[in-house]
């Protein structure tokens, strides 16, 4: 398999592939050509090497709008990684090229997109709908029946309570207590969350 992305977030997959899968990293790329390596790999640019649209690929990058831009222009065999420690329930619904962190929990009849992050310690409780490219940072908890719309990045330790319905492209800040829903485009900060900012750039 191949990881595109050698940022801190790619050194906690390359963890992961080791430590609860049988795959070999094959080649890690990055578009940096400053990067040389990530922990003991070799960086190469991905325009340089022969890749098949058939090898299993993790997009290895935390941040939402570069993770879809590169999907959307590679086309690969992308594939889900489980941390051995993560709680996943048998009956929810994952989508392809989403990580699912160290500890995190993932409950019955939830349903999370495609390129997603349920990072470390992250709980995503029953009945929850995630959009694709959706980063639920560590710590944040998110209770039942929540919605969170394509894009959006729950931060670190961040609370959802029960039935909130988040937007597209939504920023939560850093221990915020989502009391209501959320617009798309918003940041919203606090305790209980207030939007801050609405984002009126066009997103992808």
């Amino acid at each position: 398999m191949y990881l595109y992305g050698a940022s801190g977030h790619s050194k906690v997959i390359i963890d992961i592939v080791r430590s609860s899968t049988n795959k070999q990293i094959e080649g890690v790329f990055d578009d940096n050509i400053a990067i040389k390596t990530v922990l003991e790999y070799p960086v190469s640019k991905f325009d340089n090497y022969k890749f098949d649209a058939s090898n299993e690929l993790i997009i290895s990058i935390g941040n939402n709008k570069f993770r879809k831009n590169i999907a959307d222009k590679i086309n690969a065999n992308y594939i889900n990684i489980f941390h051995k420690t993560a709680v996943v329930s048998t009956f929810s619904k994952i989508g392809k090229g989403t990580v699912v962190m160290p500890v995190a929990v993932v409950n019955s009849a939830t349903v999370i997109g495609k390129h997603c992050i349920i990072n470390s310690r992250a709980v995503v409780e029953h009945d929850c709908i995630l959009g694709d490219f959706v980063h639920i940072s560590p710590n944040a908890s998110i209770a039942g029946n929540v919605e969170i719309g394509i894009g959006s990045h729950i931060g670190i330790g961040a609370t959802v309570i029960q039935g909130i319905k988040i937007g597209k492209w939504v920023t939560v800040g850093a221990g915020a207590v989502v009391l209501k829903d959320i617009p798309d485009n918003a940041t919203v900060v606090g305790n209980p969350a207030k939007v801050i900012k609405i984002n009126r750039e066009k997103e992808v």
